[in-house]
């Protein structure tokens, strides 16, 4: 099968198709038949060597829908589910820019019914990531949040699950984004300065730093979503970040809120397996309203 890795570290040239072995699952694993799979800067990360591993060939990936094609024993999931899942780790020989991957079962979800492939890939890690974000800052209704890159994949996740749970969100993001925002759910729209100690946590998605956490009450929480990268806690601030785990019951709950119109999924464009580089390219360049995906 064809698959998307990096054996030399580099800009997006550095990506590589290769023809691999079909991944065999194991026992309460199965094997996943892509049909897309989303492109996030965790990618370029890999590409880029900012996770290590050199000499090794690293697989590129952590997105995907697509059809169970095989399970191992006691899996749970049958061959010809629709699925989505999450196959995380910046380490692994293969990940799911590929034509089969292999996955957990745990990390499995039945994939949305009102949405292609393409979107559905673009769920995953992104809004797990969020949802796992808003658990660790576990806000009260009524209480205020901002959220950083709320445009972006991640941020606009959180924009959408944070107002569903009564949160008072403040949306800061460019000056052209502010009527998406405010689609999503945004409260309040800024695209400069936030005043010090106007909001009650703050999640760092556009990964601020130090300059966002001014921005959080005393005693309030901050979240970056880069692991072990968020700045020392200030005036009692609660500081960390955020580092997605794969969890399938929490994603099919994810899904159930696609399927009910609660969640929007974006797609910023989409390209074949074999334009990987191209996708990389198109990544750097910034600027992206949704997630670019491969499809094999």
């Amino acid at each position: 099968m064809r698959a998307a890795v990096v054996t030399e570290f580099g800009g997006p040239e550095a990506v590589e198709i290769v023809e691999v072995a079909v991944p065999e699952p194991g026992a309460r694993q199965v094997r996943i038949k892509v049909a897309a799979a989303a492109v996030n800067p965790v990618d370029a990360g890999t590409r880029a060597g900012v996770f290590g591993g050199a000499g090794e060939r690293l697989g590129l990936g952590w997105d995907v829908a697509g059809v169970v094609e095989a399970a191992g024993g006691a899996s749970g999931w049958n061959a010809g589910d629709e699925v989505v899942a999450l196959a995380y780790g910046t380490a692994k020989s293969l990940g799911t820019h590929a034509e089969y991957v292999v996955v957990d079962a745990d990390a499995v979800a039945a994939a949305p019914r009102t949405v292609d492939a393409a979107h559905a890939a673009t769920l995953p890690l992104n809004a797990l990531t969020a949802a796992q974000a808003l658990d660790r800052l576990a806000l009260e209704p009524g209480q205020s949040l901002l959220v950083t890159g709320a445009a972006g994949a991640v941020g606009g996740y959180v924009v959408q699950l944070a107002a569903r749970l009564g949160v008072s969100v403040t949306a800061l993001a460019r000056e052209d984004d502010e009527e998406l925002v405010r689609s999503l759910g945004a409260d309040r729209f800024v695209s400069g300065a936030v005043a010090p100690g106007s909001v009650d946590a703050v999640l760092d998605a556009a990964i601020l730093g130090a300059d966002a956490l001014e921005w959080v009450r005393d005693g309030g929480a901050f979240l970056g979503v880069i692991p072990g990268a968020h700045p020392a806690s200030v005036r009692g601030v609660r500081t960390g970040a955020v580092e997605v785990a794969a969890d399938g019951a929490r994603l099919a709950r994810l899904v159930e809120l696609v399927d009910e119109g609660a969640l929007t999924t974006r797609v910023a464009g989409t390209y074949a397996l074999d334009e990987a580089v191209k996708a990389h390219a198109r990544l750097s360049e910034g600027g992206l309203r949704g997630r670019l995906v491969l499809t094999p």
